[in-house]
């Protein structure tokens, strides 16, 4: 058995405005469909998602711990 090239980085989060994976630039469809598409099928979908990450919504959704933290230290200043 071969393994399937997979652009995912397990940041696996859809970024509501585009419908592309903050992480890997697929959407919902393509990620479930990954395994059964046809090897030419994924490559070309590969070869779009630089593109797509382009367009991605790069904030974080809440507020991280590290945010939280340079804030609270920050307002201590």
């Amino acid at each position: 058995m071969t393994a399937i090239d997979s652009p995912c980085i397990l940041v696996c989060s859809i970024d509501m405005k585009t419908g592309f994976c903050f992480g890997c630039g697929r959407t919902r469809e393509e990620i479930g469909a990954w395994i059964d598409m046809a090897p030419e099928v994924r490559r070309n979908v590969m070869a779009e998602l630089p593109a797509r990450l382009e367009t991605v919504e790069r904030r974080p959704r809440r507020e991280t711990r590290r945010t939280r933290l340079a804030h609270e230290r920050d307002a201590l200043s």
